[in-house]
């Protein structure tokens, strides 16, 4: 079984904000598999499926984006996860718009749902994070990232979320190094990446 997780923050008021990516990126997920993610388990929505050859289990945390480790802890527990099995998308400010960078582990850099997600199951799970940092200085980094997005944004966002889909297939498929070495990098206009 593995455990597919993006963080977000639920309700309508956070749909359109970059630090919703995460969740962008699972839906989009789940629109390729056919999954409906709708159950209301370990405090989030879920949906169950196959993907890739395994069964999976889709997630988006229902607890706002700083408790994110609470639902994630149930929801390896309710499903006898390991964190290596686990692979979570979330959005990163210390990578620019259209970057993926895939990591097989490591700290939660300066991300808090991310901070929360490692104290509540440590390191040793794979992440997707999908650049979303400012072009320019930017007040609080808290008010960046649960503003509206504008309409360029949508659209890195939207490209960023399919190519952070097609990762996960790859990884599931093929394993975490094929899919960094074709993924880590901008997204182009033609869906490949680049440094």
């Amino acid at each position: 079984m593995r455990l597919i997780v993006g963080l977000g923050n639920p309700g309508r008021e956070y749909d359109q904000t970059p630090h919703n990516m995460g969740f962008w990126a699972l839906d989009r997920l789940a629109a390729r598999a056919n999954i409906s993610v709708r159950l209301r388990e370990a405090k989030s929505l879920v949906g169950r499926g196959e993907l890739g050859g395994h069964a999976v289990i889709l997630a988006k945390p229902q607890t706002f984006m700083n408790l994110s480790g609470a639902a994630v802890r149930m929801l390896m527990e309710k499903y006898d996860c390991d964190p290596a099995e686990m692979i979570v998308l979330v959005d990163e400010v210390d990578l620019p718009w259209g970057r993926l960078r895939i990591r097989e582990h490591g700290s939660a850099g300066t991300h808090n749902g991310m901070r929360s997600v490692v104290q509540a199951v440590g390191t040793e799970f794979i992440r997707v994070r999908m650049g979303v940092g400012p072009e320019k200085v930017w007040g609080e980094l808290r008010d960046y990232v649960l503003r509206p997005m504008d309409r360029d944004e949508r659209q890195i966002a939207d490209e960023m979320a399919g190519k952070a889909a097609e990762a996960v297939e790859l990884i599931l498929a093929e394993g975490v190094s094929k899919a960094m070495t074709r993924f880590n990098g901008r997204i182009s206009s033609d869906g490949q990446a680049s440094e």
